[in-house]
């Protein structure tokens, strides 16, 4: 299959190369002519450091290439997918297939990934979400990983996972897109208090506690939007929030650990020195909560902190101190 990937961080490039190892035949898209530049010259991507990039992989500025895709992976930074369909979307084909690999919700418009894609292709195409616990460090070097094809098209869902499917690379189905995309949006912010957690030296119990009661409000403000509950507990739900909450791959993670060790906000996401899902998804989630009228805690102290400058000492204070609650409530579901 003639693949192009958009997007050449850590993630594009991770995914261009499984493809290639499928059998395909993939071309890299970069914005930026220096970065593609290096990424010819050296073989290797920068966050990707020590994976070799194969010979047969091609790499190019040219956004052309995808006119003679049959699938093309939307692998750019979530606040850039907009602007990179509304370019592709004159070129691609009226059945091609489009990947949306990006973790994110639009900053105005509470949009998941795959709802700007479709709303710029204006019909043309057919939108997969695929998403699950995936550092591209461990993915470009061939780390047994698990993630979900999501789509409201079951063949659709169902050719992506026959393509992307390897001995290395195992891919599940699931109807509910918004229920994923929520998933992999939400866990991003939690992922930031956790590391916020361990910057402040707080203990393991903390992080637990974190990480189980953030699920829930993943899981309520899902049900609330039209997603489905058992969702959440799955690849793109709980696995997701474990591996972005506990490894040091983790951009949310780490940019949460320099904010509780004492950094402001936009020191902590300089020094990261990558995008930073997680600082986004916590305004779209602050949005959301409030129009769907739901409660969540976690989130809402995470944009206090993130927007408002709240001390995070003050922040943990007004968690543990909130009115006694059952924890098991059903009335949400």
């Amino acid at each position: 299959m003639k693949i192009t990937v958009l997007g050449s961080g850590g993630w594009g490039t991770a995914l261009a190369i499984l493809l290639l190892d499928n059998g395909n035949d993939v071309t890299l898209w970069s914005f930026l002519e220096k970065e593609a530049q290096v990424l010819r010259e050296t073989r290797e991507n920068p966050m990707l450091k020590g994976v070799p990039l194969p010979e047969e992989l091609k790499i190019t500025t040219s956004m052309d290439v995808v006119a003679d895709s049959e699938l093309v992976v939307m692998a750019t930074p979530s606040f850039a997918v907009r602007e990179t369909a509304r370019k592709a979307a004159p070129l691609l084909r009226e059945d091609t297939l489009v990947v949306s690999v990006a973790k994110g919700i639009e900053k105005d418009t509470a949009l998941c990934l795959t709802q700007i894609i479709e709303e710029e292709l204006g019909g043309k195409g057919r939108v997969v979400a695929l998403s699950g616990p995936s550092h591209a460090e461990e993915v470009g070097r061939r780390v047994p990983t698990g993630v979900v094809a999501a789509s409201h098209d079951q063949a659709a869902a169902e050719l992506v996972q026959d393509v992307f499917m390897s001995p290395r690379f195992r891919v599940y189905t699931n109807s509910d897109v918004l229920g994923v995309e929520l998933g992999a949006a939400l866990k991003n912010v939690l992922a930031l208090c956790c590391g916020i957690s361990d910057g402040m030296g707080l203990g393991d119990n903390t992080k637990a506690l974190l990480m189980t009661r953030g699920m829930t409000e993943m899981a309520r403000l899902g049900v609330a939007l039209g997603g489905k509950k058992e969702t959440f507990a799955g690849l793109s739900g709980m696995g997701d929030l474990i591996v972005t909450c506990t490894s040091m791959h983790s951009r949310n993670r780490r940019c949460g650990i320099l904010i509780g060790q004492g950094k402001s906000v936009q020191e902590a996401m300089k020094e990261v020195g990558a995008t930073v899902e997680g600082y986004y998804a916590a305004l779209s989630a602050h949005q959301l909560a409030e129009k769907a009228g739901v409660e969540m805690p976690i989130c809402q102290s995470a944009y206090r902190v993130l927007y408002e400058r709240q001390p995070v000492q003050d922040v943990v204070g007004c968690l543990m101190n909130r009115d006694k609650k059952r924890e098991v409530d059903e009335s949400w579901i």
